[in-house]
This record gives structure tokens, C-alpha cells and sequence, in this order.
């Protein structure tokens, strides 16, 4: 069986069978696109057709891309991976450890015992926690009056550190404080940045904080799945006109512009001929980054936005710059040293370094790390790697 008759019998039943509403799935290794598929509906009940162009929220997938345009700030010397962070944005240097709770409910913090630097904020090492996977970071949102982080309001940033700075991984906020240190090494706001930068030079011209009425005319809409496991659409957009851009998870886009981000870094920074990155900067964002620190499973403090999760259970896994990284061997076949990541309503990617392949999975449901959709997105993987065989 073919790569793409095995594919899209997968990704056929999966839509078929209810378990995704519509998925865009793509594969490439450094030359080109290895298969292509789109199956489903974008809005469930429509009637429409899913697109291999169809532009899906990318969610935290963003992170990658914000991470790339620091670290093109770093090999120019406008930004250090190790200095204070700041005296880039000197907010940051209020950041205080939060200690636990007085007796009427209020935060307790101390000063850190070290200062923020971007290698913590892209490492998920800072000590800055998310709403999403945190009870304590939601508690001091009420005390202190501070919005969720999709508001978009430069208040969400004010959450304390939950520890000192480098001593846990825990997902949080990190990139999302990634977005002003780069506006204020560059001059200019995240998305004008990463769009003249990342995106513009790697041809990601579907790729945006910002849906204008042609790339909503593509949009697949995000689709709940309730307790009895149907799906439903629901009313859900990143805000529009924020404050801030979200660096950690702001971005719409298609499968193949991520795609096309995949094969750059596969090619250690060149895509057509195009240079975004040194080659020695993409060696570092696929290495281990945090030391004997391990990547660790991510306990749901929001059930609807989120199940818990932990992506390749079982295996050690560390964080470069941008990516988890496994570090051994992956049921799917993807070998030690393999990339990867994900966004909130079920979007994945991976790269594999040692084998030049890479892929995309795309769907648009809540909550995160949903069952049917993670085992879809391994069994495309493992499809990928047969193939290879």
C-alpha cells in the first residue's frame, strides 16, 4: 500500500467515523511534500469540503516561530540568550515567586532568586505558569484581577513565577513574554517582525495573528467535544485587535505553510534558497537545552480547554529551543533526537532531524490532547515512517 492510499484511508475514516470533524495532514522530507490529504468539513454540518489550504487556529505551533524570531534577534546581538531579560523589558524584573496563600486568599511572593533570562522564557523554564495546566496561576488571576492570557491584555502578563527561574520545566507563559522583548529589539510589533523575518522570506503568506476576509474565507471553525464525545462548532477566535500579539500561541495558518517552516529547519535554516537561521542556531534548538530537567506530564486545571497531557508517555523528553524533544525511540518510529510539538485545539507537528522527514497534522477540536485526534496523529506518523521502511 502506498504512502498516500494508507493515509488517506486513515484520515478518511477518522472523519467518517466522527472522530474529527475535518484534518488537514501533511509530510515532507528536505526536498518536497511526501503526501498531502484533506478529509472532512470544516464546520461540521456544512456541507463544505476541507482544504489542504484551509487555515486552522495554530495555537501554541506558534511557539516555534516566535521562538525562530528571537533567536535571529540572538545571532545578531540585539538580544542574549543569558542576560537579565529585564534590561530588554524592564516589566519583567517585577516578577516575583509566588509562595502559596494568606489565610483570606491572597498571594504570598519573595523575589526570585535570579532574574528572568529569554533562555528560560523559551525553555519553559522561567517559572512562569499557564492558566491552563495551573489551579495557583488561576487563584492569583481572581486575587489580583488579572486577565486569562487570550485576552490579549498586557495585564495577563503581571502572573507570578510558581518557582525560581531554571530550576523546573512547566509549560506556561514564557514565549508568550518572548513577543515584547523582540518588539523591543526590533522596533516593531511580533507580527510585523515575524512576518518580514520568518514568515514573508519562508513563503508563509497564509500565516497571521490577524484573519483578513480572505483568509476567514478559508477558517475551519473550532469544534467542542462534549462528555458523550460528539463534536459541535463553537463560537471561538483569537482576539483581534489585542494589546499584544500572543507569541505563544497567537497564529492562524495552513498545513502546508507549516510545512513549509518543517523543511527549513530540515535543511538547517534554508528553505528555496532562503536563509532564516544559522545552521549552528538550528543544531541548538534541536539539543537539549535544560540540563537534567525533564519535560513533564501537564495536569488539566481547565477540563474544557484541556485534558491532561504528555505527549510519547514513557520517554524521557527534553526541551530545546522551540521543540520537545524524545530522547529515545518513539513507538511511531521516529527515532531519539525527534522534534515536536502541539497546539491547543489538536494541531501537531514533528520533525526528525536524523531521517530528514517531518509532518503536520491539523484539526480544530477542544479539549486539548484529545484522545481520538493524538491517536490519529500517531498512527499518520507511523504511516510515514513505514513508508520509509
Amino acid at each position: 500500500m502506498t504512502l498516500k492510499s494508507a493515509v488517506d484511508a486513515l484520515l478518511r475514516h477518522a472523519t467518517q467515523s466522527g472522530s474529527v470533524p475535518g484534518v488537514v495532514a501533511m509530510a515532507t522530507n528536505c526536498e518536497g511534500a511526501l503526501y498531502e490529504g484533506a478529509f472532512g468539513e470544516p464546520v461540521l454540518g456544512s456541507g463544505a469540503a476541507m482544504g489542504l489550504d484551509s487555515v486552522v487556529w495554530i495555537a501554541s505551533m506558534t511557539k516555534a516561530l516566535t521562538t525562530t524570531a528571537a533567536l535571529q534577534l540572538v545571532e545578531q546581538g540585539k538580544l542574549d540568550l543569558d542576560a537579565p531579560a529585564s534590561e530588554v523589558v524592564p516589566q519583567l524584573g517585577d516578577a516575583r515567586v509566588l509562595t502559596g496563600f494568606s489565610a483570606a486568599g491572597e498571594p504570598l511572593t519573595r523575589a526570585p532568586k535570579r532574574p528572568v533570562t529569554l533562555r528560560h522564557l523559551l525553555t519553559h523554564t522561567s517559572g512562569f505558569g499557564h492558566e491552563t495546566w495551573s489551579a495557583d496561576v488561576q487563584r492569583v488571576q481572581v486575587a489580583w484581577n488579572i486577565p486569562r492570557i487570550g485576552s490579549g491584555r498586557k495585564a495577563a502578563l503581571r502572573a507570578p513565577l510558581l518557582f525560581d527561574p531554571g530550576e523546573r520545566w512547566q509549560y506556561g507563559i514564557g514565549i508568550d513574554w518572548t513577543g515584547p522583548l523582540i518588539e523591543a529589539a526590533s522596533g516593531q510589533t511580533l507580527g510585523a517582525y515575524m512576518h518580514e523575518h520568518v514568515l514573508g522570506p519562508l513563503g508563509m503568506h497564509s500565516t497571521a495573528f490577524r484573519l483578513t476576509p480572505e483568509l476567514r474565507s478559508r477558517l475551519a471553525k473550532v469544534h467542542q467535544r462534549d462528555p458523550d464525545g460528539t463534536l459541535r462548532a463553537i463560537d471561538f477566535e483569537v482576539v483581534q485587535e489585542p494589546e499584544f500579539e500572543l507569541g505563544g500561541g497567537g497564529l492562524y495558518a495552513t498545513a502546508g505553510d507549516y510545512l513549509r517552516f518543517v523543511r527549513a529547519i530540515l535543511n538547517n535554516g534554508v528553505l528555496e534558497g532562503v536563509r532564516v537561521l544559522r545552521s549552528r542556531t538550528v543544531i541548538e534548538m534541536a539539543r537539549n537545552q535544560i540540563g537534567e530537567l525533564r519535560v513533564q506530564a501537564m495536569r488539566t486545571a481547565l477540563p474544557a480547554l484541556s485534558n491532561d497531557a504528555e505527549f510519547l508517555p514513557g520517554i524521557a523528553k527534553t526541551w530545546g529551543f522551540g521543540f520537545q524533544i524524545n530522547l529515545t525511540s518513539a513507538p511511531t518510529g521516529r527515532p531519539a533526537g525527534g522534534l515536536m510539538w502541539a497546539g491547543l485545539p489538536n494541531t501537531f507537528f514533528w520533525i526528525d532531524p536524523l531521517c530528514g522527514v517531518g509532518g503536520v497534522l491539523l484539526t480544530q477540536i477542544l479539549p486539548f490532547a484529545d484522545n481520538k485526534t493524538v491517536a490519529l496523529f500517531e498512527a499518520f506518523e507511523a504511516a510515514v515512517y513505514e513508508s520509509l521502511s
